[in-house]
């Protein structure tokens, strides 16, 4: 019985190892098929060969196109098959990318149909490169076909590539030029603190929008969006900003309209930006407030916003507000403002956001006491409630009491702010005897009025005691 078992085991592992060896065979006849499939049609087909210099032989200028291809090959799958392939450092001194070595050719296939490419050098007597150039090698019969569209793939691919790893930079205007300087914020939609569906939402705007060339120009359209975020200080519109622009790989562009002069000023600033960018004006409703000061008038603005200047394709515009209250409609309306986008100041959903990402914190025992004093009307902006976190970041409960104090002393002062304002749209007391004023006075003024009125004298008049004892007075 033993030897049948090994006799069994034995002849399993003969059989596994025939049918690999079998497999590999087989394997290695379908490949060399084929190659020589591959080898039997380059021979019976007629080829075109097509030549991209490195130097435009003209005008001995760089030719765009060489560089463009240089990057789509180095990028193709395909490139490991090569014979010979250089290990070159990326721009980080981890990376390691591959590239196409001198005279080794690529495969490439673009709608059913196989290209290759060669890269092409010339030397002279001394084994000096002379010339470089790329020679695409296409059937003739495919020409016709593909050859448009495949140059097109190409730009577009090469055009991707250089965009993801180009270094952002930021412009900001003085004496009518723009100087820039890299930008480097490392804002992020997901870092930002708003409303999720809100924020889906605009990133599957910002995301279709990058799609939408074809059809706006179908539509007769100039490819741009514009959009208004407005808002209190503090509550992202600058962060949006920056995340925006590292969502799409997009230059800053900020328009400072106290250093415009005048609108051809501002029209010539508006020429000299660059496809693929952000344009921002920032308070802009603070630069209406301020219009009698200003050297643009409206109408040159709404122009900057919208006219035959701004025809210039994958723009976006951003412009930020406080608030639209008082602001002209025709500066909002659909088509010059594609969307807007508000920026409330801080509930407790957004705290909640906020110490899950500066502490860490998802639940903890202080979060019902800070619920119910943003209950209670409470509020602050998100920037001041994230600088408190970052400050107190190593003590998540100490960051938490700090946030509870500084919400307090704000639902106090608002408390004191409306009081000012009640009793200043209160009626005068009227002139009666000595006797009888104070009684009047107090008959004249609001239930609500006096009642804040006589808290704040208790507290005027009672001994100094802990800071939370005064808060829940106050609230009650």
């Amino acid at each position: 019985m033993v030897v049948l078992n090994l006799f069994l085991i034995c002849f399993s592992i003969i059989c596994f190892i025939f049918l690999v060896r079998l497999f590999l065979h087989w394997t290695a006849l379908i490949y060399v098929v084929r190659k020589l499939t591959e080898w039997v049609e380059d021979r019976v087909h007629v080829h075109q060969h097509l030549k991209v210099p490195e130097v435009n032989e003209s005008t001995q200028q760089q030719n765009q196109f060489y560089r463009r291809v240089s990057l789509y090959l180095n990028s193709l799958p395909s490139l490991e098959d090569s014979d010979f392939t250089n290990l070159c450092s990326g721009k980080n001194p981890n990376d390691i990318v591959l590239s196409l070595d001198d005279d080794q050719a690529i495969q490439d296939v673009f709608l059913g149909a196989r290209v290759s490419w060669i890269n092409q050098t010339q030397r002279d007597h001394q084994n000096e490169v002379v010339s470089r150039s790329f020679v695409l090698r296409i059937k003739k019969k495919d020409k016709r076909r593909i050859l448009k569209p495949y140059l097109q793939h190409v730009h577009t691919v090469s055009d991707d590539i250089e965009q993801r790893g180009r270094e952002l930079k930021i412009y900001n205007n003085s004496n009518g030029k723009w100087k820039s300087v890299p930008f480097t914020h490392p804002a992020s939609l997901d870092s930002l603190v708003m409303d999720a569906d809100v924020k889906t939402k605009i990133q599957n705007d910002l995301e279709t929008f990058l799609k939408s060339k074809q059809y706006y120009h179908k539509l007769g359209r100039v490819w741009k969006r514009s959009y208004l975020l407005y808002g209190s200080s503090g509550t992202g519109k600058s962060s949006f900003v920056a995340a925006t622009a590292n969502l799409l790989n997009y230059d800053v562009y900020n328009v400072n309209l106290s250093q415009v002069v005048d609108e051809a000023d501002l029209n010539t600033l508006l020429l000299q930006t660059a496809c693929r960018s952000l344009i921002v004006v920032e308070d802009l409703d603070r630069y209406f407030s301020e219009k009698s000061r200003a050297r643009i008038t409206t109408s040159g603005l709404l122009n900057f916003m919208d006219g035959l200047l701004n025809s210039q394709d994958e723009r976006i515009m951003i412009f930020t507000m406080n608030g639209k209250d008082g602001i002209d409609s025709d500066l909002l309306r659909p088509g010059r403002i594609d969307m807007h986008i508000h920026f409330p100041t801080c509930d407790f959903n957004s705290f909640k956001n906020l110490a899950s990402n500066y502490l860490g914190v998802k639940e903890h025992k202080l979060f019902p006491q800070v619920e119910e004093i943003f209950q209670s009307g409470a509020t602050m902006s998100p920037a001041e409630i994230s600088e408190l976190m970052l400050v107190n970041r190593s003590s998540p409960s100490r960051a938490l009491k700090s946030v509870i104090s500084a919400l307090q002393s704000n639902s106090r002062n608002a408390v004191a702010a409306r009081l000012s304002e009640s009793v200043a749209s209160s009626p005068a007391p009227p002139s009666v005897s000595e006797d009888g004023g104070a009684a009047a006075w107090k008959e004249a003024m609001p239930k609500e009025i006096r009642k804040l009125y006589g808290m704040l004298r208790l507290k005027s008049c009672k001994r100094p005691g802990s800071f939370d004892h005064d808060s829940e007075m106050i609230e009650r």
